[in-house]
Formats: structure tokens, sequence, C-alpha cells
């Protein structure tokens, strides 16, 4: 499972199906598959 960000705000959870050669990854959800750079996770939190 991957969270990205596509644009500002908006932010997609799903399965990872690929890369593009620019660094963004797609992922799917259901039927749609989406293209975004990924969500970093945080380090050191409890």
């Amino acid at each position: 499972m991957k969270t990205i960000t596509i644009g500002s705000c908006v932010s997609v959870q799903g399965q990872e199906v690929g890369q593009l050669a620019d660094g963004r990854i797609l992922v799917r959800v259901g039927t749609e598959t989406f293209a975004g750079r990924p969500i970093r996770m945080a380090t050191g939190l409890r």
C-alpha cells in the first residue's frame, strides 16, 4: 500500500503498480490508476 500526492492538497492511497521516469509512482485504486509523488514516512514519531 502506497500513498501519493496529486497536486497540493489531494492524496491517494492504493496498490503500487509502477514508476515513471520522472520519479512519480503509479497506484491503483479499484479500476483507476493514479500518478503522483510518494509521501515520505515520518521517522522518530511515537
